[in-house]
């Protein structure tokens, strides 16, 4: 196991193009250390383990997802529904998302009703319209949004979405970080 860690350290420190000097410098830690650790010659601790990974950019997640391909393609059978507490539909596309950077959902809003996703949170929102129109409050401004068009804005404020239409709104929403 540790020249395992030691090997693929070393492997992410080469696609990186970094001398073990600058890895070491990056991470805080000397020389010889990160050269015991890829030669498999000295045991790591996760401390140390976390400050190389940061400087070279990995997740410890990331790091020990050994073997396992990342799943590029989701189905309709994936997706995930769920009660956002308003009178929408809330399908979250990507399962597991909120482990991800960014969440991606499909709402469809029958006419006349609104979300109740109000809340401000730290972070940004994105929206397109696939199929109607919408009328989205951000704060104190309403703004309308028509089938073809996004909306795209810093979540620090009261938003909703609302369906002044007739017929069925479909929007594909997106927030980063997750948040549904």
């Amino acid at each position: 196991m540790i020249a395992e860690i030691g090997s693929k350290i070393r492997n992410l420190r080469m696609s990186a193009e970094l001398t073990q000097d600058e890895l070491a410098r990056r991470a805080g830690l000397t020389n010889g250390f990160i050269s015991q650790i890829e030669r498999g010659r000295t045991s790591i601790s996760i401390d140390s383990l976390k400050m190389i990974l940061d400087a070279l950019h990995v997740s410890l997640a990331d790091f020990f997802r050994e073997g396992q391909r990342e799943r590029v393609v989701f189905t309709a059978a994936d997706q995930v529904e769920i009660d956002e507490g308003g009178t929408g539909r809330l399908l979250l596309l990507v399962p597991g998302a909120t482990n991800r950077v960014m969440e991606p959902a499909l709402l469809q809003l029958p006419p006349g009703t609104a979300t109740s996703l109000r809340q401000p949170f730290p972070g940004d929102t994105f929206g397109h319209v696939l199929r109607g129109r919408i009328q989205l409050r951000f704060g104190g401004e309403f703004h309308r949004v028509k089938a073809g068009d996004s909306f795209y804005f810093t979540a620090d404020r009261e938003h909703r979405l609302l369906n002044p239409g007739k017929v069925m709104a479909t929007v594909l929403w997106i927030t980063s970080p997750p948040y549904f």
